[in-house]
């Protein structure tokens, strides 16, 4: 099915309630652009993203581009130890090992970073180019709740797409919710359908996760909350 149709496809029944949670009334929903879960109600004051008037049903047969974000340089090793990792504080100064603050930057260490978000969108891509749909829709929240979608519903959103490119820009800042954190990640995507066809979009997913104490592994990892994709003319 061309990817024009989608949007006859998408006023399903079963599809109205992703349409309805994250569009703003005057245009027609991607597979992709869905409101936070359940799960999501302490983010309830984050901003949603917005969709324009197109959608996207296919992903890339051939690996996602990479991203050209230079690495941050890391931090010298301690002169007197030069074989041993030394943790640091906020402002970079090294501490003792066996002290509250080192546990703390250690910690702080491991916290996902921009980097982690745009390496989530990397393997969507990659899932929906191996046919792994499965694996593709569960790095949605709620282990794929967020896409409104059953994992079904998800994988025939693809049957008509035969391969699509994807090119990531550089995220923004790590926005500050309730127990939340967000990123936005743009993409720009061009998309080959069944008859030949050939469509570009461009548009952002925003990426969530939990920091409240208690969350789970999964839950603080970067997981798409919602996604905002239009048609390019």
């Amino acid at each position: 099915m061309p990817l024009r149709s989608l949007a006859v496809r998408l006023s399903l029944p079963a599809l109205v309630c992703s349409i309805v949670a994250c569009g703003d009334g005057n245009g027609p929903r991607a597979p992709g652009d869905h409101a936070p879960g359940p799960e999501d109600s302490a983010s309830s004051g984050l901003p949603a993203p917005v969709a324009g008037g197109g959608s996207v049903t296919g992903m890339p047969d051939a690996a996602p581009h990479p991203v050209d974000i230079p690495a941050t340089p890391a931090e010298p090793l301690s002169e007197a130890r030069p074989d041993v990792d030394v943790p640091l504080d906020g402002e970079g100064v090294p501490v003792d090992a066996a002290t509250p603050e080192a546990a703390h930057a250690e910690t702080a260490s491991a916290e996902p970073t921009p980097d982690d978000a745009i390496a989530v969108i990397r393997d969507y891509y990659a899932a929906i180019n191996a046919r792994d749909y499965d694996r593709a829709w569960r790095l949605w929240r709620g282990q794929g709740a967020a896409s409104r979608m059953s994992a079904a519903q998800f994988a025939h959103g693809f049957a008509d797409t035969r391969g699509v490119s994807v090119r990531i820009g550089p995220p923004g800042a790590i926005g500050v919710g309730a127990a939340q954190r967000y990123i936005e990640v743009p993409v720009t995507l061009a998309a080959r359908h069944a008859d030949g066809a050939q469509q570009r979009y461009i548009g952002s997913y925003t990426l969530q996760r939990t920091v409240a104490d208690g969350a789970s592994a999964e839950q603080r990892a970067w997981r798409i909350g919602s996604a905002s994709i239009r048609q390019l003319e």
